[in-house]
């Protein structure tokens, strides 16, 4: 992999610890007919606190990767290690937001939030200041009590987000999760995600075939070809935060992309 832009992150990227190794990943799907490679000796690594984008089109296996470090599904080959210990089943150390927001219809808001706590032994005082914790962090403490159906396609997802960082993921995993947003929206959320990456620190692996996105998320961006799914690059954005996404420094980068994916 060849790095075209210097990356500056938040933090010092030589103080944080490695938490998440990705070594010689490949994935095989057998088929009736035959079989299908889907990925080929992906390797990459996450220090704690990055925010990488895995930006590719579609069907160059960007989701299947997400369902291999979050334990849904096994690799063919290679191995994903977190915390030095090799990852083989879903474990609550890793979150997973996709597209669709996945909501209980039948649990209001706050509920939806405080459902993953109930397995934990805690104080009811506490988990209800944690859960108006996190319903304040993503500015819908007027909505605790609607059902789903009552709110817009933004506002479920802010519930799934809460529903998952209320967990303390070291890692997040997000799978295109605001792809059916309306352009205000989806710019709305993009600004919240990264409000609140930058609060908790947590680690996140955002997936998108949006270029935009990325370089409006990333630090780190790993460009992946298809057939079968390759990083054909790590790009790494010296951009300063909040990016200024009319700015021409910002189109570059997205200019530089666009053609990378046209290759």
């Amino acid at each position: 992999m060849r790095p075209h832009l210097r990356a500056v992150p938040l933090t010092d990227h030589k103080q944080r610890e490695t938490i998440l190794h990705i070594d010689r990943l490949s994935k095989v799907f057998h088929l009736n007919s035959g079989y299908l490679p889907v990925l080929d000796k992906i390797s990459f690594e996450a220090k704690s606190g990055d925010l990488i984008c895995i930006l590719g089109k579609s069907g160059c296996g960007k989701s299947t990767l997400l369902k291999i470090i979050a334990g849904f599904l096994s690799p063919t080959s290679g191995k994903v290690v977190l915390n030095e210990k090799p990852v083989i089943t879903p474990g609550p150390d890793r979150c997973v937001i996709f597209q669709e927001d996945v909501l209980f219809p039948w649990l209001t808001v706050q509920e939806n939030i405080a459902f993953g706590l109930k397995g934990k032994k805690q104080d009811k005082n506490v988990r209800a200041e944690e859960v108006a914790r996190f319903l304040a962090l993503v500015g819908l403490s007027e909505f605790k009590d609607y059902l789903p159906r009552e709110l817009s396609g933004g506002m479920k997802q802010r519930v799934a987000l809460a529903r998952v960082l209320i967990l303390q993921p070291q890692v997040l995993l997000m799978d295109e999760p605001f792809a059916s947003l309306d352009a205000q929206s989806r710019e709305e959320m993009q600004n919240l995600l990264l409000s609140l990456w930058k609060k908790l620190s947590h680690t996140i692996l955002f997936v998108t075939h949006d270029v935009n996105e990325a370089v409006v998320l990333a630090d780190r961006i790993l460009l992946m070809d298809k057939n079968p799914g390759r990083i054909r690059e790590e790009v790494r954005v010296d951009l300063p935060r909040p990016r200024d996404r009319e700015g021409s420094a910002f189109l570059n980068v997205c200019k530089r992309l666009n053609r990378a994916l046209r290759d």
